[in-house]
């Protein structure tokens, strides 16, 4: 089990009580941070990207250790130095990735997920991606290799400085004085979420908010201005399978519509948002133009109990996600595969429910084939469990059926 798996079954049960705690302090302090539904799409999400990455759905373009062997000019000592220089080499590549992500359409696609929650909280934090299978960051790494940083190094660095970007995404914490010369901190990390014309497409640092200085990105908070958060184009959907891949289909049809060839070509490369005139004026999109008067995306069902039917739902999700970890080492690729596709087809069936989306009874029963194909293909063991936990999983998924029938037949159908 690689580290990163390892570390996952300690910083959840954190991440979560730390969501906790962050909503009963704004209980306390009257102030709102959140909702039901969006937490669900949130953690939902953070499901589907972990287990993504567990099923190592990616293709690495250039590796480290391809630049580590080739262009090593000699190996730094000691080993507290070579971990300072990859410290500072790690939160570079990442504020110049995540600069990309923000300024170029056909990686913004990469990034739109987290960027789509209206609201501002630590769960928010956990919509990350699963659209994000192409790598190249190791570019950017070069300097390190130069000076033989180990790749060991970058490999425990990694989960932990990804770790390290929980914490800031909150209402509740103020400016932070002295240290908000120096690390990236809640305050300008709401700067960077928000669509405001005053804070779009700033403060793009990760852990040091030195680089936005240095490379002209950088905004405070002003007193002012209240952050407006989401996107300029709303997602207007809880489903994190398909925010993933909006953008990357909008880009798809503006592609095939668009007249001239040069259009079709450059439009990739084109700025964030950037649409071809001719496509524009006949296909227009839905944007935000004042923040300020901004319509969120509200719950279509607002049952209480419906809601803790679907966080019921997430909690299937995140069980089967540990369990699907814990003897991901022991099974072949391809039951791995179908694991880690089942879990993420049943995020995308629950949170379809959520819109209230009519093709969500369709998921359903596809699940319920799914559940049957899996079962049978292993002589009705539930991936190493007994007969016990695949008769359950049956019983599970009947029953999700029946109560998404319910909610279908008792609030108005949404179609596609």
């Amino acid at each position: 089990m690689s580290f990163f798996i390892k570390s996952l079954f300690i910083v959840i049960p954190i991440f979560t009580s730390l969501i906790i705690i962050e909503q009963i302090a704004s209980k306390m302090l009257k102030k709102k941070v959140n909702n039901s539904t969006d937490i669900i799409s949130s953690l939902s999400s953070g499901i589907t990207n972990i287990t993504k990455d567990g099923m190592k759905i990616s293709i690495v373009l250039v590796s480290y250790s391809f630049f580590l062997k080739h262009m090593k000019l000699f190996e730094i000592q000691p080993t507290w130095l070579a971990v300072i220089v990859a410290i500072i080499v790690q939160d570079f590549s990442g504020y110049w990735l995540h600069r990309l992500n923000h300024r170029v359409n056909v990686f913004w696609n990469r990034h739109t997920i987290h960027h789509s929650s209206e609201e501002f909280n630590l769960s928010c934090a956990l919509r990350q991606s699963i659209s994000e299978t192409i790598h190249f960051g190791a570019i950017l790494m070069i300097p390190a290799a130069l000076v033989g940083v180990p790749a060991k190094i970058f490999a425990f660095l990694g989960p932990i400085h990804l770790f390290m970007q929980f914490w800031y995404h909150t209402k509740l914490i103020n400016k932070m004085g002295w240290l908000e010369h120096i690390i990236v901190t809640p305050s300008h990390h709401r700067v960077h979420h928000a669509i405001n014309s005053e804070y779009i497409d700033k403060n793009y640092g990760q852990i040091f908010i030195i680089w936005d200085k240095l490379f002209g990105t950088f905004q405070p908070e002003l007193n002012d201005v209240k952050p407006v958060y989401g996107m300029l184009r709303p997602a207007k959907t809880w489903n994190p399978v398909l925010i993933n891949y909006k953008h990357l289909w909008q880009l798809i049809n503006d592609a095939y519509h668009a007249q001239r060839y040069w259009d079709k070509i450059r439009i990739w490369f084109m700025p964030t948002g950037w649409r071809p005139r001719d496509v524009e004026s006949k296909y227009p999109i839905d944007t935000i133009t004042d923040p300020f008067n901004q319509n969120k995306y509200k719950p279509i069902i607002t049952s209480p109990y419906f809601i803790a039917w679907s966080f019921f739902q997430l909690n299937i999700a995140l069980i089967t996600m540990f369990h699907f970890f814990t003897i991901i080492h022991k099974q072949t690729m391809g039951l791995n595969y179908c694991y880690g596709f089942f879990i993420i087809f049943h995020v995308f069936s629950f949170t379809s429910t959520l819109d209230n989306k009519r093709y969500s009874m369709k998921t359903e029963l596809m699940k319920i084939f799914f559940i049957f194909v899996l079962l049978y293909s292993q002589d009705f063991h539930w991936f190493g469990l007994t007969y016990i936990y695949g008769g359950s999983m049956v019983l599970y998924s009947l029953l999700s059926f029946s109560i998404t029938y319910y909610y279908h037949n008792t609030f108005k159908l949404k179609a596609i």
